[in-house]
């Protein structure tokens, strides 16, 4: 019966824990609380060193569990006194608790590689929201050999280079003495050794073996294009080394329908000639399928090109409760050639629209009178793209270089 459990608690295991279990649990718990990966857990990285540090210590073990930590002052290793908890951190990942050498010119564990993935959304996905399940590949430290890379005792430090992992070599030229480091070639710049017979079956003497992870990645409604979403320590995992993060980077893909600035979207809406002088109700479908239904008031004269706002039915703000605008740029679908089979039914369209304008030439200019063709699509590209200057046929696209002007959209039909 031991007398206090205080330090298995931190370590969060039992008093009858084991070597490999202690461990275990300061390898998990350290990485977990590690200053530079968590800045506001200095005082927990250093109640789990120094628990460690007594527990790991068969004789400090014995004492603290017959008298806790009462019995630990008398040796100088009560409190928070004994090994810096920095010290006991890069022992442990650098390799010298294994048999490794320690100085290895690192002051401590570095932070490894961040690995950073894009990720493709749609823009119903940004709208919406969703969870993805990504899997990955990664790096984890041997469960077997417990990131030694050989059984016990069999990893030795480099006698070449004494585990430092490079060699300094001293090269004459001419009256000049030039020095240089270069790796280690007895440990390939490990500064360890492990015989063949004595490495890990399972990692190979790696001291890592690979893992599939699945990753629920969250997007948020309202995020954006380039928005990072971060899993913390979630890199891959090595000796001496602080696991870095899986940065995911959303990639918007294009709609068909509609273009987003900001928490702004904008869109076209095809509606026939008569809707657009006599009115009706035309229906937008949004990007959570729902039909915006839009009425057109009689006589309201929707011209071609014309933008009209429907105000807050633009994206969802990110982390906010409130929504951009929705901007419909309205195209007018005109009739066919030669609708009209009854030439007395122009009569009723020469009353009903506002009169011609008349047509004013000088009176002594000279008239020749033409006759207009239809041209084949190619021709007809050529043609507008003088009329515009060279600027190209897409008119919306290209008279929104204005910031003040919506981009370029494609067509939601009705």
């Amino acid at each position: 019966m031991v007398k206090d459990t205080k330090y298995y608690d931190i370590l969060e295991v039992t008093p009858q824990a084991g070597e490999n279990d202690l461990k275990k649990a300061y390898r998990k718990l350290a990485l977990k609380y590690h200053p530079d990966k968590n800045p506001a857990a200095g005082d927990k990285f250093k109640e789990i060193s120094h628990a460690y540090e007594v527990l790991s210590d068969p004789q400090k073990r014995e004492i603290y569990d017959r008298h806790g930590e009462e019995g630990l002052l008398g040796d100088g290793s009560g409190g928070m006194s004994g090994m810096n908890a920095e010290d006991i951190f890069s022992q442990f990942f650098g390799g010298s608790m294994f048999g490794g050498g320690s100085n290895r010119g690192h002051t401590g564990p570095r932070k490894g590689k961040d690995l950073v993935h894009s990720l493709k959304v749609s823009l119903e996905d940004l709208y919406k929201g969703k969870t993805s399940k990504l899997a990955l590949q990664k790096n984890v430290m041997c469960s077997k050999c417990d990131g030694r890379g050989g059984r016990e005792g069999a990893v030795k430090q480099c006698g070449t280079c004494n585990g430092t992992g490079h060699k300094t070599v001293t090269r004459q030229m001419g009256p000049m003495i030039q020095r240089f480091q270069t790796i280690c070639p007895e440990c390939n710049g490990e500064g360890e050794q492990i015989r063949d017979k004595d490495r890990c079956k399972e990692c190979k003497g790696k001291k890592t073996t690979s893992e599939r992870k699945v990753l629920s990645v969250y997007i948020d409604r309202g995020m954006k294009e380039g928005q990072k979403i971060v899993f913390s320590g979630e890199g891959d995992q090595g000796p001496n080394i602080i696991p870095g993060d899986v940065i995911f980077v959303l990639e918007q893909k294009e709609h068909h329908s509609f273009k987003r600035r900001d928490d702004d979207l904008y869109t076209v809406l095809k509606i026939d000639l008569i809707t657009s002088l006599a009115g009706g109700k035309v229906f937008l479908q949004h990007l959570d399928d729902r039909y915006l239904e839009i009425n057109i008031l009689p006589g309201e004269c929707i011209k071609p090109g014309e933008i009209k706002v429907v105000e807050g039915q633009g994206m969802p703000s990110y982390r906010h409760h409130d929504h951009g605008n929705l901007y419909i740029r309205f195209e007018v679908e005109f009739p066919a050639p030669h609708f009209v089979t009854d030439p007395s039914d122009f009569s009723i369209l020469e009353r009903i629209l506002p009169p011609r304008v008349e047509q004013r030439i000088p009176s002594n200019a000279i008239t020749e009178e033409v006759i207009i063709n239809d041209v084949d699509p190619m021709q007809e590209a050529r043609a507008e793209g003088a009329a515009k200057g060279g600027r190209g046929t897409n008119g919306m696209a290209e008279d929104c270089d204005d910031d003040n002007a919506p981009p370029g959209v494609s067509c939601a039909h009705q």
